[in-house]
C-alpha cells in the first residue's frame, strides 16, 4: 500500500462553485517533493492539514477531522471505465491518491502510518456538492457518486510530519468495530436508519456524524 501522488489544490475562479466568494481549491494537482501535513485547526478556522492546499470555504470543509481526504486510484480506474474518460490524480479534489488501500473500507478510527512520521485517523467519508459536480462536468455527478457508496475518507492528523508521492501507508490500528466508511455515509446520506449502527465507532467519528446518530437514537430509538 502507498501514496501514488500527494495533490494540492490553489484557489481559482469557477463559475459552478456554491462559495459565495466564487473560488474553490477543489482542483487539485499532484506535486513533487514532501509536503507538511499538521491539524489545522478546528472547522471553519482551520483549512487543509496540507501546507499550500486551498481549502475557500471552511464552514464546510477542512478543520481538524476533516484535514485530509484521501481517494483509492481503483475507485477512480472504476469511475474512468463508467465515464468514458480519463481522471487523474486528484480529479476528485483528493490530497491523496493511494494504492492498494481499500479507503472506503476502511472502518472510522482506523489509523494510517503515512511514510516514517505521519499518523492519520479516519473519521468520516466525503459528502458530494454542486462544486465536486461542477468540476467534474458531469450531468447527475452528485446522485451517481452517492449511489456508487465509494466516498473516499476523510481523516484527522494525529502526528504530523512530511509525506510524498511513493511513500508507503501502513494501517498501524484498526478498531474491532464494522463501523465502515462506506456505511457511514449510506447512513448519512440514502439510509438513515443506519444511524445507530454508527455509534460503536463513538469519539472517532466525525462529531457532526457523532451528534446526528446520537440525536437519531434519542428520537427513534436504537
Amino acid at each position: 500500500m502507498r501514496l501514488l501522488s500527494v495533490n494540492l489544490g490553489r484557489a481559482k475562479a469557477v463559475p459552478y462553485t456554491d462559495n459565495p466568494a466564487g473560488v474553490t481549491g477543489i482542483d487539485k494537482q499532484p506535486v513533487d517533493g514532501p509536503v507538511r501535513v499538521a491539524p489545522p485547526g478546528p472547522k471553519g478556522v482551520g483549512g487543509s492539514g496540507l501546507a499550500g492546499d486551498a481549502v475557500c470555504k471552511l464552514e464546510h470543509h477542512g478543520g481538524d477531522d476533516q484535514a485530509v481526504y484521501a481517494m483509492a486510484r481503483e475507485d477512480l480506474d472504476e469511475w474512468e471505465h463508467e465515464l468514458g474518460r480519463s481522471l487523474a490524480h486528484g480529479a476528485f479534489g483528493e490530497n491523496l491518491t493511494t494504492e492498494g488501500l481499500d479507503v472506503s473500507g476502511a472502518r472510522i478510527g482506523e489509523r494510517w502510518r503515512v511514510g516514517p512520521t505521519v499518523l492519520l485517523e479516519v473519521t468520516s467519508g466525503r459528502i458530494p456538492c454542486r462544486t465536486f459536480q461542477g468540476h467534474l462536468d458531469e450531468k447527475g455527478w452528485v446522485k451517481r457518486f452517492t449511489r456508487r457508496g465509494a466516498p473516499g475518507a476523510y481523516l484527522r492528523v494525529i502526528e504530523p510530519g512530511e509525506i510524498r508521492a511513493g511513500d508507503l501507508v501502513e494501517i498501524a490500528h484498526r478498531p474491532d468495530h464494522d463501523v465502515t466508511v462506506a456505511l457511514q455515509f449510506r447512513a448519512v446520506t440514502v439510509e438513515r436508519t443506519l444511524l445507530p449502527r454508527l455509534l460503536p465507532a463513538g469519539e472517532a467519528l466525525h462529531p457532526e456524524v457523532l451528534r446526528q446518530a446520537r440525536e437519531y437514537v434519542a428520537k427513534h430509538g436504537a
